[in-house]
Order: structure tokens, then C-alpha cells, then sequence
């Protein structure tokens, strides 16, 4: 493969840039909560941590690409956060990069896991959460199991990825569990699974070309579509209850500040469930724009609070 402009921009696009921030975002987030609550941060093991945490998400990716069919389409639009990258083809990237790339990727992660286990500072409870982020990220792309395609991945990914990435990061910190990281992660789960469901609408004709079996393709797009409704609702009862029970009040303030974006993700929907011509790409702006807006203020409460 020659290395050139292109090439880079394409191996880019492979490894999936956006959820890779998200990680940032969330890792941060899982450390502020310990901050909040009064602990020192050790920056060395933060960033030990974080490095380990993006390696296993490229992997993740890496895989992904590998594994998932590769269907050239004029319609099919590559998602920038979910969904194959196109990255790979006859006019792309060899498929062997992306195996490459995961190959490469999981050793570097096995390097970073001696050096934390020499070092002796990790928790029980943080090695048993980034066991839990390993074995989500490898199945949900991986056969035999492959989630993403038993209607099961939508739900197993929101865990990982909103919820067990904070609680990783704050584990690691405190050697400890906590309420706040239930509180502040729930309605990020929620959020995330309606977020992967709005984006399951763009690439609804290439699963179905694929009989990819989707929580969409099982349910019916009709019954998927309440079901991102009810994760829109769930998530922002889910911070009134976290509220009433301690959650911090700039915590909250912020996250109302991406209500009205939760609004239009759902009036975006309705338009498509009754028949109006279907705006995907405003679609998965909005959703994409409420998951990573909500982290961001709950970032932020937590270091301002």
C-alpha cells in the first residue's frame, strides 16, 4: 500500500475518529466525578488509563471493519460514528489493514496492561469493569457471537460505552463504586441506545441487503422507533430522579440545556414515523449533537461544582 495523503485520510476515517473522542469526553467525565467527590487524581495513571482505553476502542474498530461486509451502494452514506467507513475496497484501503491495525493494537493494549500490573496501582474493581470493556467490544463485532447482528448490540454497546467507560476511569481513581457514576451514566446509556437506533434508519436498506439482524431488523422500524422515543423519555426522568437523589445541581442545570435538542430528535422521528420525506442527515447531526452535548455539560458541571 502506498503511503499518501489519501491512504492517511482513509485509515483515519477507518479508525473512527468521533467515538473516539466520545471516549475522551467520557473518561473525563468518570474522573471529574471522582474529583467532585474530594479524591486526588494521579495524572500518570489517568493518562495510563486513557491511553489503554483508546487503544481497546481502535481495536474495536479495527475489527469491526474487518469483519463487516463491505456493499457498495450510490445511496449508502458512510456514518461518521456508526456503521462501516468504506475506508476498505478495491478503490480504498486493503481489507488486511484493518486486521493489521486490530493485530497491532491489541498487543500495544497487552503492553499497557503489563505496565499497569508491574506498577501494582490498579483496583480489583477497575481491572474487573476494563474486562467487562474488552469482552463488549470484542464480541459485539466478532464472530461467532458478533452482537451488533443479534438485535442485542444496540444495548450491550450503550453499556460499555456510556456507562462502563465513565466507571472504568472513576474506578481507577477511587477503587470504588459510587452512586453519582449510576446517576450520571444512566441517562447517557439511554441516550446513546436512541442515538444508535436514529442512526440504524440510515443504513436500514444496507442492513437489509446484508440481513444484518439488527434491533431495528428484529423489532420493525415502526416498534424501534418507540423504542428511541421511550430511551429519549427514560433518559430525562432518569436525570430528574438522579436530581431529587443528589445529583449536582450545575450537573443538572447543564443537562437541561440539551433538552431542546432531545425535542427536536424526536420530532425528527415522528416527521419519518408519519410518512414525511425522511431528513437522516439532520437526524443523525441532532442525535449525535444530544449525546456528546450531554456529556460535555456533565463534564463541565462536575468541575465546576
Amino acid at each position: 500500500m502506498k503511503l499518501n495523503l489519501r491512504s492517511l485520510r482513509l485509515f483515519i476515517r477507518l479508525s473512527h475518529p468521533l467515538p473516539l473522542l466520545g471516549g475522551f469526553l467520557l473518561y473525563g467525565l468518570g474522573s471529574a466525578i471522582a474529583s467532585f467527590l474530594g479524591r486526588s487524581l494521579d495524572f500518570g495513571l489517568y493518562l495510563l488509563g486513557q491511553s489503554l482505553l483508546t487503544i481497546l476502542q481502535l481495536a474495536a474498530h479495527f475489527s469491526f471493519e474487518y469483519h463487516e461486509p463491505q456493499v457498495e451502494s450510490e445511496d449508502f452514506q458512510p456514518n461518521p460514528y456508526l456503521g462501516s467507513s468504506r475506508a476498505l475496497g478495491p478503490e480504498g484501503l486493503a481489507r488486511q489493514t484493518a486486521l493489521n491495525a486490530a493485530i497491532v493494537c491489541l498487543a500495544i493494549a497487552a503492553i499497557l496492561v503489563s505496565i499497569l500490573l508491574v506498577g501494582g496501582q490498579i483496583p480489583l474493581v477497575a481491572w474487573l469493569v476494563l474486562l467487562l470493556i474488552f469482552l463488549g467490544y470484542f464480541f459485539y463485532s466478532t464472530p461467532p457471537i458478533r452482537l451488533l447482528a443479534s438485535g442485542y448490540g444496540e444495548l450491550v454497546l450503550s453499556l460499555v460505552i456510556a456507562g462502563l467507560i465513565p466507571t472504568f476511569s472513576f474506578a481507577l481513581q477511587t477503587g470504588q463504586l459510587h452512586r453519582l457514576i449510576l446517576m450520571s451514566t444512566t441517562p447517557l446509556v439511554a441516550l446513546h441506545f436512541a442515538m444508535m437506533i436514529s442512526f440504524e434508519l440510515s443504513e436500514y436498506a444496507r442492513n437489509v441487503k446484508l440481513d444484518k439482524r439488527t434491533l431495528m431488523m428484529r423489532l420493525g422500524w415502526a416498534t424501534a422507533m418507540r423504542f428511541h422515543d421511550l430511551a429519549i423519555v427514560f433518559a430525562i426522568t432518569s436525570f430528574l430522579v438522579a436530581f431529587i437523589n443528589g445529583l449536582p445541581r450545575r450537573v443538572v442545570l447543564g443537562a437541561l440545556i440539551a433538552l431542546p435538542l432531545a425535542a427536536v430528535q424526536v420530532w425528527h422521528m415522528e416527521r419519518i414515523r408519519r410518512g414525511f420525506p425522511a431528513r437522516l442527515r439532520n437526524l443523525t447531526i441532532v442525535a449525535l449533537g444530544l449525546f456528546g452535548l450531554t456529556i460535555y455539560l456533565e463534564l463541565i458541571g462536575y468541575l465546576l461544582s
